[in-house]
């Protein structure tokens, strides 16, 4: 069973997004990530614009606790309610490209409904407001996602290809995620749908931070700390802008 952290840490992103399953449930498909020492180019924008909801959109990260002292802290749920950008479908779909930024200083902490959906008893809602503060001002900060140089992760699309096993309705999704301005090559599983002029995507994928350029949370020389693997999850409502 995994275990998260008190003192929490993100991602990103990014996802595209953007976060280890959770022990009482299948985990997702693992993303693959590698690092890219430049911005990958990006799939050409071509076809109808769909512009992101953000009140209709989610994304979330799981992140959990590791070390001896693990018993004395939490697991996390850090959230972004505030996704933008754009999705551009032509005729193929697979020919679809997007762009989606995630707005640092505007992530959620232990929200206690976003905790209550995870399900069993890794996510308990006693988190008081001053350790969901500490946990935020932490992940915020230089040390990690430094939202004061670094106010955006950006998720481009690179390309699209069918997904494995293949399926209706579902793409891998290959990804340029840039976070503290490094960016990141990540592959994604998503699941789509396009009714009245309005378009659905959602995925699941473990992360992790290292693999991102980031540094996990560690203090007491490791004995408190958070797992480098994360849980990404989105579900991204777009509309069709008018012809």
């Amino acid at each position: 069973m995994r275990h998260g952290c008190k003192v929490g840490a993100l991602t990103a992103l990014f996802l595209a997004g953007a976060l280890a399953g959770c022990p009482t449930r299948p985990p997702p498909s693992p993303a693959e990530v590698r690092g890219a020492p430049a911005a990958p180019p990006a799939a050409p924008h071509a076809g109808r614009p769909y512009e992101i909801a953000p009140g209709e959109s989610l994304l979330t990260v799981l992140v959990y606790r590791a070390g001896a002292l693990a018993a004395a802290g939490h697991n996390h749920v850090i959230a972004s309610h505030t996704l933008r950008g754009t999705v551009y479908v032509p005729g193929e779909v697979r020919a679809a490209s997007f762009e989606v930024h995630v707005a640092v200083e505007a992530l959620t902490v232990d929200e206690p409904q976003l905790r209550a959906q995870q399900g069993g008893g890794d996510f308990p809602p006693d988190v008081s407001e001053s350790a969901r503060e500490g946990t935020r001002r932490n992940m915020l900060g230089p040390a990690l996602l430094d939202a004061a140089d670094y106010p955006e992760v950006v998720l481009r699309a690179v390309r699209l290809d069918p997904a494995m096993p293949a399926a209706a309705g579902a793409l891998t999704a290959h990804v340029d995620a840039e976070v503290r301005g490094q960016h990141r090559a990540i592959v994604v599983p998503v699941r789509y749908a396009i009714a009245g002029g309005t378009l659905e995507a959602s995925g699941a994928a473990t992360l992790r931070q290292s693999a991102l350029g980031l540094t996990p949370f560690t203090a007491l020389l490791g004995a408190l700390a958070v797992q480098d693997e994360m849980r990404l999850s989105f579900r991204i409502v777009a509309h069709a802008a008018p012809r």
